[in-house]
C-alpha cells in the first residue's frame, strides 16, 4: 500500500507543475511572449535547415529561458506584498529575479545569433517567408495571433489590478 500512495504522490507533483505552467500562461505576459518566441525560433530553425544538434541548443535555450520565467513568475508571488521591514529585500528578490531571466535571455539570443547570422541560414528563412502571397498572408496572421495571445489574453496582473481599482471591496 505505500507503494500505491508514493506513486499518487509522486503523480500529483505533474499534475501541480502542469498547474503552476498553466497559470503562467493565463497570468504572466511575458511567459506568453516567451512561448510565441520559441514557436518562431523552431520555424526558423525548420526554415533555415539547422542539424539536429543546433536544435537540441535551441531547445536547451528555449527550455532556459521558460524556466527562469517561471521561477521569477514564482518568487514575485512568494514575495508580494512582505511587511514594512521586510520590504526592499522583496523588491530586490524580485528584480534580481527579473534579471536572471534578462541574463539567460541574453544568453539564448547569443546562441540564435550564432545559429542564424549567416547568409545561408538568412536566405532560407526570407525564402520560406516570402516564398508566396499566401505564405506571407499566414505570417502575417502568425503576427496577429501572437500579438493577441501575448498582450490581451488570459487574467494579467495588470488587468486584475484595474478591476480591483474600479470595483474596491
Amino acid at each position: 500500500m505505500k507503494i500505491r500512495s508514493d506513486l499518487a504522490r509522486f503523480g500529483r507533483g505533474f499534475i501541480y507543475a502542469l498547474n503552476g505552467i498553466r497559470a503562467a500562461v493565463q497570468e504572466e505576459r511575458n511567459f506568453r511572449f516567451h512561448l510565441c518566441a520559441a514557436i518562431y525560433v523552431y520555424a526558423a530553425a525548420f526554415l533555415a535547415g539547422l542539424e539536429p544538434v543546433e536544435y537540441a541548443l535551441l531547445a536547451l535555450c528555449i527550455f532556459a529561458v521558460m524556466s527562469m520565467e517561471l521561477m521569477n513568475s514564482a518568487i514575485e508571488r512568494a514575495v508580494d506584498k512582505p511587511d514594512t521591514e521586510h520590504w526592499w529585500s522583496a523588491g530586490a528578490a524580485k528584480d534580481m529575479a527579473a534579471g536572471a531571466v534578462l541574463v539567460t535571455a541574453i544568453g539564448a539570443v547569443c546562441v540564435g545569433v550564432c545559429l542564424f547570422a549567416n547568409e545561408r541560414a538568412l536566405k532560407a528563412i526570407w525564402s520560406g517567408v516570402t516564398a508566396s502571397p499566401l505564405a506571407i498572408l499566414l505570417w502575417l496572421a502568425s503576427l496577429v495571433a501572437a500579438y493577441l495571445f501575448t498582450f490581451r489574453y488570459g487574467n494579467t496582473k495588470e488587468k486584475g489590478a484595474a478591476q480591483n481599482a474600479q470595483n474596491p471591496k
